[in-house]
């Protein structure tokens, strides 16, 4: 009987040490990024007054990496993404004899929720592996102490332009995502239930209002720096080797995902 309990004391203890060691961790995360924030928008600002500016040759090619040329899976995905919800919303509202008001189901529901969920996710799995993968080996091979021996700013030279590229190309991407899954939408409709494309964007339109455009493009700044944030510091814990670089880029994408569905859910909640 006394080992038994001992046994779940020794278990209750682990338990409660892997809890605690699990807060430290969120802790001390969520305090990395916010620095990381704080530092982009500081050499941002002051940058070239210290002699670090951000170059926006690095911006662009940021812009380039993580958002041209995801445009055409983001594109691809968001069309069947509307045409899905296109047969899922005529075939619920035949029972009631009102298929002709998918219309309305569609502008409430691609713009605000899966037109930036999808492309976040999306993204996530894209840019945020990459910035993981590009971060960790720059840590491995000492890239990143040799940029502070030369007095160059990692922050300004990895962090910000990924950052600030993410936060300019995302929204976009969101955007086009929007157009491309109601387009789509649109030519199944008016191919299944004879809706013309007229009166299908008349009906877009006035429902669609300037609060869902802002709920859509502030997901999409949040998602921006969930992504960059996450797979940036993801890298700069790397250490040991080729092993320990792919678990924390496999990490970075799952946690990435799991970030933007956590908090894709709050905004829900709480707006």
């Amino acid at each position: 009987m006394e080992q038994r309990l001992d046994r779940i004391a020794q278990r209750t203890t682990r338990r409660i040490a892997d809890i605690g060691l699990g807060l430290i961790q969120a802790i001390a995360f969520v305090g990395q990024a916010a620095r990381l924030i704080f530092d982009s928008f500081y050499l941002l600002i002051r940058g070239p007054s210290i002699g670090q500016p951000v170059r926006l040759r690095h911006v662009v090619q940021e812009i380039i990496t993580g958002g041209i040329q995801s445009l055409p899976v983001v594109v691809l995905m968001a069309a069947t993404i509307g045409v899905m919800l296109s047969i899922q919303g005529i075939h619920s509202l035949r029972i009631f004899g009102a298929e002709t008001q998918v219309t309305f189901g569609l502008a409430l529901s691609i713009p605000r929720e899966f037109a930036p969920l999808i492309t976040g996710i999306i993204v996530a799995g894209r840019s945020g592996s990459q910035l993981a993968s590009r971060v960790g080996s720059m840590r491995l091979n000492g890239e990143i102490d040799a940029l502070t021996v030369m007095g160059i700013s990692p922050v300004r030279f990895i962090v910000a332009p990924a950052l600030f590229g993410l936060l300019i190309s995302l929204p976009i991407l969101v955007a086009v995502a929007t157009v491309a899954s109601l387009g789509a939408g649109q030519l199944y409709i008016e191919a299944t239930i004879g809706i013309a494309s007229q009166a299908y964007w008349a009906d877009i339109l006035s429902v669609v209002t300037m609060e869902d455009l802002a709920h859509c493009f502030g997901k999409s700044v949040l998602f921006a720096f969930l992504i960059a944030l996450i797979g940036i510091v993801m890298g700069l814990g790397v250490s040991g080797g080729a092993e320990v670089l792919g678990r924390a880029t496999t990490s970075s994408v799952v946690t990435c995902i799991g970030a933007i569905i956590a908090a894709d859910t709050l905004v829900i909640l709480l707006l």
